[in-house]
């Protein structure tokens, strides 16, 4: 795999990787929260043969710089267009994960234009409840105190408890991959998932296909929710997995990555 990209945007610089640039099909894989473009390393290296896919650390995340006090949803979606600028992609099939999700969903509004299709992981188009954004700004104090200890015992939670033993060693490297986000890009991220709107609407209007895919124990979104915003849009393709909580990805590979190789091809189609 090439080593990153640099941009500059707004002043500061963005980081992103860019493969199988020789094919016609382009995905573009978004992270979650704390996490960084390395997480789809086992993906790039299936897709790149048959597709062209980029991945990139938000603001914030991995290489890229920390820009302001708070990351809207909206300014790191525009943050993906110039990076898809730089690598001169006019349209995609756009996947992202948890907050990642969200930056694809304002992406979605902002310019649909650009998408071929949007896949969403664990994520949804809701806005924060009171109650989530008071856990939010709780974050960012825990996180000001002891910023390592919030992250070593955050990434646990995200997978099944079934899994947690099996899959100690893809913890303690995801474990170790965040450490690397300092604590005022984690306050960024926070405030700026606290402050994003319904994106309801987008779910409905798109024209594009969409594919949503939940675990049936994640804690943060349930099966109802994820049922209820599928039905919402024009053409809906959903996977529900058994034992998985939020990190399908990781937890579930062997279902998600050909699903995700196939949504691809049906958005070309």
């Amino acid at each position: 795999m090439e080593q990153h990209k640099t941009i500059v945007f707004e002043e500061h610089t963005l980081h992103y990787r860019d493969e199988g640039r020789e094919h016609e099909q382009t995905l573009v894989l978004l992270h979650g929260y704390l996490q960084n473009l390395d997480i789809w390393s086992s993906y790039v290296l299936s897709f790149m043969r048959s597709m062209h896919v980029i991945t990139i650390d938000l603001p914030g995340h991995g290489y890229s710089e920390c820009f302001y006090e708070v990351h809207t949803m909206d300014f790191m979606a525009r943050a993906v267009k110039a990076v898809l600028d730089d690598a001169h992609v006019e349209q995609c099939v756009m996947v992202g994960h948890s907050m990642g999700g969200y930056v694809a969903l304002a992406f979605a509004d902002l310019f649909p234009h650009r998408l071929r299709g949007l896949g969403l992981l664990h994520s949804h188009a809701l806005p924060d409840s009171e109650a989530t954004i008071e856990r939010r700004m709780a974050t960012c104090d825990q996180v000001c105190q002891n910023r390592a200890s919030y992250i070593v015992s955050f990434i646990p939670s995200l997978f099944d408890a079934s899994k947690r033993e099996v899959m100690n060693q893809e913890i303690k490297d995801i474990q170790d991959q965040c450490l690397e986000t300092k604590a005022e890009s984690i306050i960024a991220a926070q405030r700026g998932m606290a402050k994003r709107p319904s994106r309801l609407h987008v779910l409905q209007q798109l024209e594009v296909p969409t594919l949503f895919i939940y675990g049936k124990n994640d804690p943060r979104i349930s099966v109802e929710v994820a049922l209820a915003q599928a039905m919402m849009a024009r053409h809906a393709e959903i996977l529900l997995l058994e034992n998985v909580a939020h990190m399908s990805h990781i937890e579930e590979r062997d279902y998600v990555r050909p699903r995700l190789a196939n949504f691809v091809t049906t958005c070309y189609m």
